[in-house]
């Protein structure tokens, strides 16, 4: 890209050098010899670099530079005088110039100032580019709803984002607690920093420890080096530590030290690390039952649950679903670059009221799903899951009645976790995949309805 520069100076002979030199280096050169033009240009034009005289007819250089610093803040201003004195040098850089230079000057020397110029304004930009980016990165989450509840819960987020107190998350796996999370994350102080989350039902408590307070070299056999954890890595930041129901009571202890203590110790560590970190947590758990069972510390949860923001599940915000299908919709098209434009009217109809026991997560599965499998340019009911396709697609009956008959919403679960086991040979990694859940959610799940039938899992790997 050309660079444009600036040259102010009331000597016709300066102006016709220095724009020689520029130009033979390739640089856009406007010239002027008049103070008043240079304010008008500018104000006007944008330059990288500007070559000024101090005194220029009426206009005082210093006027000049003043005025480059409020129109043109990322350009670099060199200060040229024939009547130098150290006072107007120093007053000149104090006053914002990248140079100051007497007359006569060497062109060699003018020519080597002006590439060191350009060279800060391509650093200026480059910051200024990245700082964009890094603006982009730490966009707030989108959280699409027209649910009052919804909205409510958002508002109370937003307010709890400004203050340092601990927030646990609720609700049933799949209605977005760790995006809640980020969201409260990106209204925060903090969000300039890079929000850390980790499961703590899917490590062993070893493996967790490892990983959320690190450990110094030499630690135990086969530690190299050594490892930050993640509550040290979120030092000014935000972690979530999600389905925090599942930690041990031994690992509680030790989380509980670092709320009370805002300090670490890696394992092999004989020092402590300060850590400022926000703390935040989610569960699919009744965490007050888990506290009388004994099975979660008391002092802990009061710790984690100064305020607790339950998200509803999908079949409570019904008005939300074909907002979230349609966007599930144009991400997963773009995304796979397909050309399909709708959701079939009886489609959303239907999905509407289906009551979603995998809740959001369930939904964005069966919309991709969908646009992978899609011959034309809408949605239909041959595109959804064998398990949500009506018996008979053409019943005028159907908007009414959408749903099939059964009893209750836990035998619609189980049946649902049935039929995908089936269809996926009892593979629990595809089928929990499928579901739009984790494999400890399903087993937990198998379990309840008992659907554990004795079948190996293919996935499953012998040690």
């Amino acid at each position: 890209m050309s660079r444009e520069i600036l040259i102010v100076d009331d000597e016709p002979n300066a102006v016709t050098n220095l724009a020689h030199l520029c130009r033979k280096e390739g640089y856009r050169v406007t010239t002027t010899t008049s103070g008043a033009e240079a304010k008008q240009l500018i104000q006007q034009q944008r330059f990288d670099l500007i070559l000024t005289d101090l005194h220029i007819d009426h206009t005082d250089g210093m006027t000049l530079l003043e005025l480059s610093g409020r129109y043109q803040p990322d350009s670099a201003v060199i200060m040229i005088t024939g009547f130098a004195t150290l006072e107007s040098a120093v007053a000149a850089m104090k006053a914002g110039a990248f140079h100051y230079i007497a007359k006569p000057f060497h062109l060699n020397e003018v020519r080597q100032i002006i590439r060191n110029a350009l060279n800060v304004v391509d650093l200026k930009q480059e910051n200024q580019q990245l700082k964009q980016q890094l603006e982009k990165r730490h966009t707030i989450p989108l959280i699409i709803t027209q649910d009052s509840t919804m909205e409510q819960l958002l508002q109370m987020a937003r307010q709890l984002a400004t203050a340092t107190t601990s927030v646990l998350i609720s609700g049933e796996s799949g209605t977005g607690k760790e995006l809640l999370a980020r969201y409260i994350h990106a209204h925060s102080g903090r969000h300039r920093r890079p929000f850390m989350a980790i499961n703590c039902g899917a490590l062993q408590e070893e493996l967790l420890a490892n990983e959320l307070f690190g450990h110094e070299k030499g630690a135990f056999t086969g530690a190299a080096q050594r490892k930050t954890g993640l509550i040290e890595a979120a030092n000014g930041s935000t972690l979530l530590l999600d389905e925090i129901g599942e930690m041990s009571l031994s690992m509680q202890v030790k989380l509980l030290r670092v709320l009370q203590e805002h300090e670490i110790q890696p394992l092999g560590s004989t020092s402590v690390t300060p850590v400022d970190v926000r703390i935040l947590s989610a569960t699919h758990r009744n965490m007050s039952h888990r506290v009388a069972n004994g099975e979660f510390r008391q002092d802990l949860y009061y710790r984690l649950n100064v305020v607790e923001l339950t998200l509803p599940p999908l079949r409570q915000r019904q008005g939300d679903i074909p907002l979230l299908a349609l966007h599930f919709l144009r991400k997963h098209t773009r995304r796979m670059e397909r050309n399909i434009d709708t959701i079939a009217p009886e489609v959303l109809d239907y999905l509407t009221h289906y009551p979603f026991p995998g809740n959001i997560r369930e939904l964005e599965n069966i919309i991709e799903r969908a646009v992978a499998l899609a011959r034309g340019r809408e949605i239909c009911f041959t595109e959804l899951p064998p398990h949500l396709q009506p018996e008979v697609q053409n019943s005028p009956h159907l908007r009414r009645s959408p749903l099939p008959p059964l009893t209750t919403l836990a035998e619609r679960e189980a049946q649902y976790i049935t039929e995908v086991l089936q269809r996926v040979g009892h593979n629990r990694t595809q089928a929990a995949k499928i579901l739009g859940i984790d494999r400890v959610s399903l087993w937990r799940k198998m379990r309840r309805y008992q659907l554990d039938n004795g079948h190996d899992d293919p996935s499953s790997t012998q040690h």
